[in-house]
């Protein structure tokens, strides 16, 4: 991604967590150097940013695992044009996904890796719209994760696997199943070191919508956006060194996140869209409707100005504002300084990470159950989850 585009976001021209990789830089490199590493869902944006991060220490040995083969062919001819990072000698990709046998027989077989990164995710909260994305977004954030673990013939020194800043009370099923999956790490903590981020919105990432605003531009299309909607935004280097902190120098159960302010850090998308365009040289034109938004694209854009739609959401799971604790949790402060700590103790109960592993596996034989059963299991897993079916999802919109 063009940082010049990031840091009409961001609005800052390097990275927020420069001091804190900087005062750590000594432990990284003695504990990536020399280290085996397999990054699963490399070739996402946030998977890329991580493999060039883990390269800047040197690491002995790299796979980087993605179903998307062709973003895995990206990714590589990136790294191997790119003058600032090294490619180990013994390095590999490979087009298979977790959960699969291929991917099972590979851990199997293969030397075994000090780290493991799992970057791979359903993210969006469009995604969980109907009883069969759900199980999938349940399998890809949950339990494909969970069955490695129980059935890999090694335990690694740590096991990263991202979180969402939408796990800290969840308004949608999405978030929720990111807060299951770091009960079901804590569940297995004890024998499996782990440790986890909680990530603000990567800008310009992979499907977002300020993604989507660029692929709309290049397409001469209008812009539409909520205008109540807050979100913070880091860069895709700021979500990659987050990462290598967190699975390299955090402690088993630690989840970081970043420390961004309110007052400074947060934008609404139809300001970010508003910002971009006039980047580029157009005045952004707000229309009614996104009919009148598409119709008068033609006309309008000539004249440099772009037609944009926005709106109040409505859509099901949509959470106004980001949070990336609850007053229950555990912080730390003091250990970063751009970064913050939730400090996870012993799971208090094991009982009900098994009940859901259970339903969840079970799920996938029952033709009866309904998408409110899975919202009612994830409920009873993460109490704090308030959902809200509107009725109304995010591919009804442009």
């Amino acid at each position: 991604m063009n940082p010049l585009y990031e840091r009409i976001i961001t609005e800052r021209s390097e990275s927020c967590f420069q001091r804190d990789v900087a005062a750590n830089a000594a432990a990284l490199k003695a504990m990536v150097a020399g280290s085996r590493i397999a990054v699963v869902g490399a070739a996402g944006s946030i998977g890329s940013a991580v493999a060039k991060t883990i390269l800047r220490f040197a690491p002995r040995s790299l796979v980087m695992i993605d179903i998307s083969e062709n973003n895995l062919v990206e990714l590589v001819r990136d790294l191997r044009s790119s003058a600032d990072v090294t490619v180990p000698p013994d390095f590999a990709t490979l087009p298979i996904a977790m959960g699969s046998l291929e991917f099972d027989r590979y851990f199997a077989e293969t030397k075994p890796f000090d780290y493991f990164f799992n970057l791979a995710a359903i993210k969006h909260v469009r995604s969980e719209k109907d009883v069969y994305c759900l199980t999938r977004m349940i399998d890809t954030n949950v339990l494909f994760m969970h069955d490695f673990l129980v059935g890999n013939p090694y335990k690694f020194k740590k096991v990263f696997s991202v979180s969402s800043d939408k796990a800290a009370n969840p308004a949608n099923l999405m978030g929720a199943t990111k807060m299951a999956m770091e009960q079901t790490l804590l569940h297995r903590s004890g024998e499996q070191p782990f440790s986890t981020a909680r990530f603000a919105n990567v800008a310009f990432s992979d499907g977002s919508l300020p993604y989507g605003f660029l692929r709309r531009i290049e397409k001469r299309q209008p812009l539409s956006a909520p205008d109540d909607v807050r979100r913070y935004f880091i860069s895709h280097q700021e979500a990659g060194e987050l990462c290598v902190l967190s699975a390299i120098v955090g402690e088993n159960r630690d989840v970081l996140f970043p420390r961004l302010a309110e007052d400074k850090d947060e934008k609404t998308f139809s300001r970010i869209a508003e910002d971009l365009l006039r980047s580029l040289g157009y005045e952004p034109f707000v229309c009614a409707t996104e009919d009148e938004a598409k119709r008068r694209a033609e006309e309008l854009i000539p004249q440099k100005k772009w037609p944009c739609h926005f709106f109040k959401s409505d859509t099901t799971g949509e959470k106004g504002f980001e949070e990336f604790f609850v007053d229950s949790e555990t912080t730390d402060f003091a250990r970063f300084e751009a970064v913050g700590v939730v400090k996870r103790g012993e799971l208090a109960d094991h009982a009900a990470v098994e009940a859901f592993l259970a339903f969840a596996k079970a799920a996938k034989n029952r033709k009866d159950l309904a998408k409110d059963d899975y919202v009612r299991a994830l409920e009873r897993l993460v109490p704090t989850l308030r959902h809200l079916e509107t009725g109304k999802n995010l591919d009804g919109k442009m």
